[in-house]
């Protein structure tokens, strides 16, 4: 049985930073001595120290035989997975290195229409075909939620050669769908269910939290470390089981896509934050719960204000894509005050709070491991300021459309993301774009959901919603021209 007490990578990196040695070796500043006096200030000496290369003691990200093998191997069996890689290019490199090693060019693969953005880099590298699903949508608070069972197995019946299915689990707001229904249709036709599980790495250490992806048969998991757990910004993980997968195929994958200069920081971190999960994640997932309690209690009593929660029903708030809740995951309703997620989100800075994800109707807040009582306290106190003094009183105040379009977004796949993403464009003024096929990839960040992708026809509802987003102050990525007066398309 495996030591989960044990951080092989950990210690190897801190044996190597405390040596006595002259480095001829990269990197350039050579263990701290060469720093800019700047972050010397800021960030204190220790920590370039141990910013090392790949040295024969440290192993080797992409060959592990060594500790980082043996840190990943603890990781596979804290996390229930067979096989499991570090990954410091985060999840993005992890959801499309899932795609390049199941699907080839033509291949068609199976997926939400409200998929983050890394899957659609890996649908342009992969050079394969999606079939898109429609998440379930709650009309009331506007919010799309997972793909549902029925959904998938409509798509699998008309595209039977399909290889692979994939799903968000959790989502932004931390609604989770059926992942064991969807994992068994796929299994029915002999193709593996690829998760992006970005948000749910805390879920195998409560029993109070959303089942995690792969207890539930999924094929494979992504995982962003660094988002719920302990680990550094750019640390995440790739879970897999089964035999559906090719194992090969993900190494040689996570090769073309990771830095062969990886950080040993970032995977130094990764092997703690296991450790820390695998001997006290119940503990501090008990602890986080109840601070997620206490806050949403709290403020779903301040007038104006409503919190998402798990639907006393499933079949009025579209059925099984919406089974569970990740209870950590705070989203706050700030239509009913007349503001709208940008606004309220601007006044919560200036009073020392900063949300995760704000959107038209709604403040998304992650808590975590590392909140504090004092951090709640402040949260409501901002809130209940926010309600008391800044409700708009305008009779002229207009709801925003719809937060999340998805769900009647007429979307059409005219070629391939990738023949889209190569091929020749012009720059064309938008309100010419209609029916056109988009060349760029445009998203609202956060969450990196994608309102256009190469290869989709330009629709005047998502001209319309892009537009409402920067208006109301969100912020727009991924187009040449951030004033959105112009938009890149195929050329005719």
């Amino acid at each position: 049985m495996l030591n989960q007490a044990k951080t092989p990578l950990l210690d190897a990196l801190r044996e190597c930073a405390n040596s006595n040695h002259a480095p001829f070796y990269t990197p350039g500043h050579k263990r701290g001595q060469g720093i800019s006096q700047l972050l010397a200030d800021c960030f204190g000496s220790s920590v370039f120290e141990a910013d090392l290369p790949e040295l024969p003691q440290l192993d080797n990200l992409f060959a592990p035989q060594g500790v980082i093998q043996e840190a990943q191997q603890l990781a596979a069996a804290a996390f229930g997975a067979e096989h499991t890689w570090f990954l410091v290019n985060g999840s993005t490199c992890g959801v499309a290195a899932a795609i390049l090693a199941t699907c080839g060019t033509g291949d068609k693969i199976i997926l939400p229409r409200n998929v983050h953005s890394s899957a659609i880099a890996g649908l342009i590298l992969s050079g394969a075909i999606p079939v898109f699903v429609n998440p379930a949508y709650d009309p009331v608070l506007d919010i799309a939620h997972s793909i549902t069972p029925e959904g998938v197995e409509v798509a699998l019946k008309q595209h039977p050669g399909a290889k692979a299915v994939m799903m968000v689990y959790p989502t932004y707001y931390g609604v989770c769908g059926d992942v064991e229904a969807i994992a068994n249709l796929a299994h029915n036709d002999n193709i593996p269910l690829l998760v992006d599980e970005a948000h749910g790495a805390h879920f195998a250490f409560h029993p109070d939290l959303p089942t995690p992806a792969l207890a539930a048969k999924a094929d494979l998991s992504v995982q962003s470390s660094h988002k719920v757990l302990g680990a550094m910004t750019q640390a995440s993980m790739l879970h897999v089981q089964g035999d559906l997968i090719d194992i090969d195929s993900v190494s040689k994958s996570l090769q073309l896509l990771q830095s062969t200069s990886p950080s040993y920081l970032l995977l130094a971190s990764l092997d703690a934050a296991r450790q820390q999960m695998a001997l006290h994640g119940k503990h501090l997932m008990s602890r986080t719960l109840q601070l997620a309690d206490i806050a949403r209690n709290r403020i779903r009593n301040i007038s104006g204000l409503s919190v998402l929660e798990i639907p006393p029903y499933q079949a009025g708030w579209g059925g099984s894509g919406f089974v569970a809740l990740d209870q950590t995951r705070l989203t706050v309703t700030v239509s009913g005050l007349e503001l709208t997620g940008f606004a309220a989100d601007e006044i919560l800075v200036e009073h020392g709070v900063i949300a995760e994800l704000p959107s038209l109707q709604h403040l998304t807040f992650i808590i975590s491991l590392g909140n504090t009582e004092a951090d709640i306290e402040k949260l409501v106190q901002a809130f209940t300021t926010l309600a008391q003094d800044y409700r708009q009183k305008s009779l002229t105040f207009k709801k925003p459309m719809q937060d999340n379009f998805f769900s009647k977004l007429a979307y059409s796949i005219q070629i391939s993301p990738r023949e889209a993403f190569y091929a020749l464009n012009e720059t064309v003024p938008i309100a010419e774009t209609c029916d056109r096929i988009s060349a760029e990839l445009i998203c609202p960040y956060p969450p990196g959901i994608p309102v256009l992708m190469p290869g989709e026809l330009i629709t005047l509802e998502a001209i319309e919603y892009l537009q409402q987003i920067q208006a109301t102050g969100g912020f727009i990525s991924g187009c040449a021209d951030t004033t959105l007066k112009t938009l890149k398309v195929v050329k005719s």
